[in-house]
């Protein structure tokens, strides 16, 4: 969630009892269109259709702050807590929507969670571990040099922190 960063697409796989599960995730810090990379799609429903898994959309948001402008406290009334989530829930369907079409006409369903955390790495690896998930699929936008110092990666983050594989696509 924090600056405008980004955590693209990432999808989760555990195998437990027999049952396969999987996870697809996509972050945003503003509640705007947050699409996943198509290639992180691709992978994911690979993966999940070659091992029979449950596909699980997860879309993050960041929390609702106030607005507030200059020294003092000026609040906004046209950007409520409700307003926010009603903007940032249009955003996680329209998102999601597109992991649900490209599962569903690869004959997969996908079930949806929204969360709103103001670490997105952070929340992809607690979904993954709450799902019991064996691998996390993310997509890299690829930053190099002073621009991936200055914005970071979400997917670092991930790969960095998570005890459950990451698979990374460009």
């Amino acid at each position: 969630m924090t600056q405008v960063k980004r955590a693209p697409g990432t999808a989760n796989y555990r195998r437990d009892r027999k049952e396969t599960r999987a996870c697809s995730s996509a972050s945003s810090c503003r509640p705007t269109a947050r699409r996943f990379p198509k290639r992180a799609i691709r992978a994911a429903i690979a993966l999940a259709k070659a091992s029979r898994a449950a596909l699980t959309g997860l879309y993050v948001t960041p929390p609702y702050a106030p607005p507030i402008y200059g020294e003092a406290a000026v609040y906004l009334p046209e950007i409520t807590q409700k307003r926010w989530q009603e903007m940032a829930q249009r955003a996680a369907d329209k998102a999601l929507d597109v992991l649900d079409e490209e599962a569903r006409a690869a004959g997969l369903s996908v079930r949806r969670v929204v969360t709103a955390h103001a670490n997105p790495w952070k929340a992809i690896i607690r979904t993954a571990q709450a799902k019991k998930c064996d691998l996390i699929v993310m997509a890299s936008h690829g930053r190099k040099g002073l621009e991936a110092l200055v914005l970071g990666s979400e997917t670092q983050k991930v790969l960095t922190h998570s005890k459950i594989p990451v698979l990374v696509c460009r």
